[in-house]
């Protein structure tokens, strides 16, 4: 039951939790840790709270301009979700193979972070199910759920160093290699999904 806050905004509990758990499935921070911890062996210094507003900001921002501004650019959704599995696939060849494609030749501070914004957080795959969501949830609700997650990811960040002792090099290794494949499958099944829609 959603309860009244003012005459034009109502929140639902239940809306907000819904759209907390379908982002925090698409943005799969935990899944996402092998490729933070590796960014991070390779000098990247990441911080937290800085990568949890950007994002917070790019994502609320594309809810209510993003598939107008990609109409702006001639771009539709399918199309940008496209690009974003090129990338993924990417970021996915990198943690495979062990070997580097994309250099991190921009600034020190854009170098640290746009990594971890996207694809990993504001990737093509969450942009487009914001849009989607558009007509399932009430946006204040989406936007709630949207910081809850950001809450979320300042705390794995935060904390990766912990995660990374307990883990040990070993299994990191391990799992940069497995998630490696798994970005890969992800970004086979987002580029063939959206290919055939715009076939």
């Amino acid at each position: 039951m959603r309860q009244l806050i003012t005459d034009d905004m109502s929140f639902s509990f239940k809306e907000i939790i819904s759209a907390f758990i379908v982002l925090f499935a698409i943005i799969d921070i935990t899944g996402s840790l092998p490729i933070i911890i590796d960014l991070r062996s390779k000098g990247a210094r990441i911080g937290p709270l800085k990568v949890a507003l950007i994002s917070f900001a790019i994502l609320v921002a594309f809810l209510f301009a993003g598939e107008g501004l990609l109409s702006l650019f001639g771009v539709d959704v399918h199309s940008f979700a496209v690009a974003g599995a090129i990338i993924i696939f990417i970021y996915g060849m990198e943690m495979t193979l062990g070997v580097e494609i994309m250099k991190n030749d921009g600034p020190a501070s854009a170098a640290n972070v746009v990594p971890i914004i996207f694809p990993l957080i504001a990737g093509a795959g969450v942009l487009t199910t914001l849009i989607s969501m558009r007509a399932e949830y009430a946006m204040q609700n989406i936007i709630v759920a949207i910081a809850l997650n950001m809450v979320v990811v300042y705390f794995m960040l935060k904390y990766v160093d912990w995660v990374e002792r307990v883990l040990g090099p070993t299994v990191i290794y391990i799992l940069r290699k497995v998630f490696g494949i798994i970005l890969l499958a992800m970004a086979v099944k987002l580029f063939t999904a959206n290919i055939a829609t715009m076939i």
